[in-house]
């Protein structure tokens, strides 16, 4: 076996993006490792990842190859009917053979295939050094790499995703020779740019990560996330309370510094009279900054910097970071206080005036839709309508304030504050704010019933008007969000147990769509003909055609897009597609029924019948499809020839009838079990009973029985969907 050495290869470069970051470094590693796998270069990974700080990507393997192993080749030649002429001479084409493989024909092998015996030529060379291949290696795993706008420098034709400055490249203790991106590979690397601002002799890879961190950097990602979340914990401890460290700001944070260092800082009290979600956001998403909660999660006056650097002056890089914050957060303060003043009942009003959609009218148009939706919901799951139709009246007037206007991600969050602040109910206040949920992938659905109903009012307008506007997502265009919109009403509705009819509502917001379009159709031929007028043309008996859509079948393929969407959400939960497939196919109304049929069919499946059942139910499926013959509604007992055929007929009336009540109350775990006794006389039947008797009477009889069978089988589920 080849030696095995370490390696690394260390791009320096000047800061990267930090949202790219991670996958450019993945790549970079993924793009090495591959180059050297396709190369049959062996490789120990053993617990290697990615390293990279926003200076340097990096590859340090424990075990590289120091050269290839032989290398093998079998080229086929030309039969031997068509190699060698009758006397056994070469042919041309076996002569070309041979002299494209540098060798005299007397030299060539034979091997044999189902066509007969023809020449080969097989050869083995030396495997090349891996030295010699890690430079087209790298050149490859850099050219891979995910940069969508590369950038230039100087007066070179290659681009990366900054310009470069120093490439480190060791196979054990030995430089590669190698140049890449203008840059020869070396074995300096360099220190962090402010703590240690000079070259960093590396003698073999194995010295890298310790020969950096002396030199103020860590190269490991994960490392340098340990730091930050127990420097954070710590320094919010220290101001008597609890950082709020989410995912992506630390990931972000965590790709921004070489050397993190936490710096307590703090601002004016005053400023907590703002909704601390401005003020948590602003922290976040513009400084990068960790918020300090108290005990009961609310903001505190403190707030955690990290710098890239130890200062001596931790108090000025305090000062620095608080200064920074100080103008957003006033202008917060500032947008607050102006919307208090003017109210969110009077924010409305400007809501006439926004397009919410052409066809669809303005955002007023579209509160009008979903105040309606609402207030027809509220009583179907016990909740007040009037608190309903108060919530919707007031749940998209925050769009009008300038809180919202200056962070959008606000919207509903705002609209809570206001409301309270207006003596509106808690209920009310609290229902404006989860209308938005779920706001992303992974988000809790609303928590109290009124903030359901608007959150599925509102959905539901959404879904009709973007149907009914022609805006049905395509590809990766979905403008009005409608996937994000159907999974988050479903999952509203089956996570609520509202036990709503989907159908219902669908066409009940697709007539409010509707009038939306007439009045709008109405207003614009108004307006035309009233343009037309004072041009001197008349208009007389001139109208436009209804733009109205056919609500019926918007209905029907808004119905399955949504149940499309519970693909992806039931997958997520575990649930095989054939369960999945198994409810779909009967489009029950109701999704929370819907979520009950999905469980039932799931304990269905784990019983020893349930094969065996799904595939007769799949084999009268095919058998009723087939028929030419009109099929009885009803049994008649008389025509029973057959001992099975008697007994299952007997069989399924008592399952029918024994199931009616479970039916009636959605038991369907309870269905599915009582027709799972049916077994044995459905394969007796199988066994014993030729269906498509010569007596029409008979095979009618017959077909008639099975379809009493295969409806009350598929009256939970399409259970063939079961079978292999």
């Amino acid at each position: 076996m080849s030696t095995m050495l370490p390696l690394l290869i260390e791009l320096g470069t000047e800061e990267l993006p930090v949202k790219a970051l991670p996958g450019l470094a993945q790549a970079f590693f993924e793009g090495v490792v591959d180059g050297l796998t396709r190369r049959g270069v062996a490789v120990e990974r053993g617990d290697a990842k990615p390293l990279s700080t926003p200076r340097r990507l990096a590859v340090l393997l424990p075990g590289v190859a120091v050269e290839q192993p032989e290398q093998h080749s079998e080229v086929l030649g030309p039969y031997l009917n068509i190699a060698l002429d009758a006397d056994g001479q070469p042919t041309k084409a076996l002569q070309g053979f041979a002299a494209k493989a540098g060798i005299d024909w007397t030299a060539l092998e034979r091997t044999s295939d189902a066509k007969g015996e023809r020449f080969v030529h097989r050869s083995t060379t030396p495997g090349a050094r891996t030295a010699t291949l890690l430079p087209e290696i790298l050149r490859e795993a850099i050219a891979a790499m995910p940069i969508p706008k590369p950038m230039r420098w100087g007066s070179h034709a290659y681009g990366f995703a900054r310009p470069v400055h120093w490439l480190v490249l060791l196979h054990g203790g030995d430089i590669v020779e190698a140049e890449v991106l203008g840059l020869k590979a070396d074995r300096m690397s360099r220190g962090h740019r402010f703590m240690h601002d000079k070259t960093v002799w590396l003698t073999s890879p194995d010295d890298y990560v310790g020969s950096l961190q002396a030199a103020f950097v860590l190269v490991d990602p994960d490392a340098r996330r340990t730091r930050i979340v127990e420097a954070v914990n710590a320094a919010a401890t220290q101001a008597g309370g609890q950082a709020r460290i989410t995912d992506d700001n630390l990931e972000q944070v965590v790709n921004l510094v070489e050397w993190p260092a936490a710096v307590l800082c703090s601002f004016e009290r005053e400023f907590l009279a703002v909704p601390q979600e401005a003020l948590i956001e602003t922290m976040e998403i513009n400084q990068k900054f960790f918020p300090v909660l108290d005990a009961g999660g609310r903001l505190t006056e403190k707030f955690i910097g990290i710098a890239n650097i130890e200062s001596r002056d931790v108090a000025e890089v305090a000062k620095g970071y608080e200064r920074v914050i100080r103008p957003r957060f006033s202008d917060a303060k500032f947008f607050f206080d102006e919307d208090l003043k003017q109210g969110l009942t009077s924010m409305g009003e400007g809501l006439k005036t926004v397009t919410y959609q052409a066809r669809l009218g303005s955002v007023a148009d579209k509160v009008l839709r979903v105040v309606a939706l609402a207030e027809a919901i509220a009583p179907q799951v016990g909740v007040d309508p009037v608190l309903a139709k108060r919530a919707a009246v007031l749940a998209k007037n925050d769009l009008q304030s300038r809180m919202v206007n200056e962070f959008p991600e606000l919207q509903g969050i705002a609209g809570r504050h206001y409301a309270l602040a207006g003596g509106e109910s808690p209920e009310v206040a609290l229902a404006i704010d989860e209308a938005y949920q779920p706001r992303f992938g992974g988000d809790d659905i609303a928590l109290s019933p009124l903030g359901k109903v608007l959150a599925i009012a509102e959905r539901a307008d959404t879904l009709a008007g973007g149907f009914a506007a022609g805006l049905k997502p395509t590809g990766n265009k979905d403008p009005f969000a409608l996937r994000r919109n159907a999974l988050g009403l479903a999952r509203t509705v089956i996570e609520s147990g509202f036990d709503l009819d989907l159908n219902a509502l669908l066409q009940r917001a697709l007539d409010g769509v509707n009038h939306s379009i007439s009045v709008g159709t109405a207003l614009r031929t108004a307006r035309a003909n009233q343009a037309a007028e004072q041009e001197g043309i008349r208009t007389v008996g001139a109208s436009k055609p209804s733009e109205e859509v056919d609500a019926r079948q918007l209905a029907s393929d808004l119905h399955l897009f949504i149940l499309d969407r519970l693909k992806g959400y039931y997958a997520d939960k575990g649930v095989p597609a054939t369960h999945f497939n198994a409810v779909a196919d009967l489009k029950p109304a109701s999704l929370y029924d819907f979520d009950r049929r999905i469980d039932a069919i799931g304990t269905f499946a784990a019983l020893p019948e349930a094969e065996a059942l799904a595939a007769a139910n799949k084999r009268i499926r095919n058998i009723l499809r087939k028929a030419e013959v009109d099929i009885p509604g009803m049994v008649d007992r008389a025509l029973l020839a057959e001992p099975a055929e008697s007994a299952l007929a007997e069989a399924v009336e008592a399952a029918i009838e024994e199931t009616n009540a479970s039916l009636h109350q959605k038991d369907y775990v309870s269905v599915l079990n009582r027709l799972a006794r049916l077994r044995p006389q459905v394969d007796a039947f199988f066994d014993a009973v030729m269906v498509n008797a010569e007596d029409p009477a008979l095979r009618a009889n017959r077909l008639a029985l099975l379809k009493r069978l295969g409806d009350r089988l598929g009256s939970v589920a399409a259970i063939e969907h079961l079978s292999s």
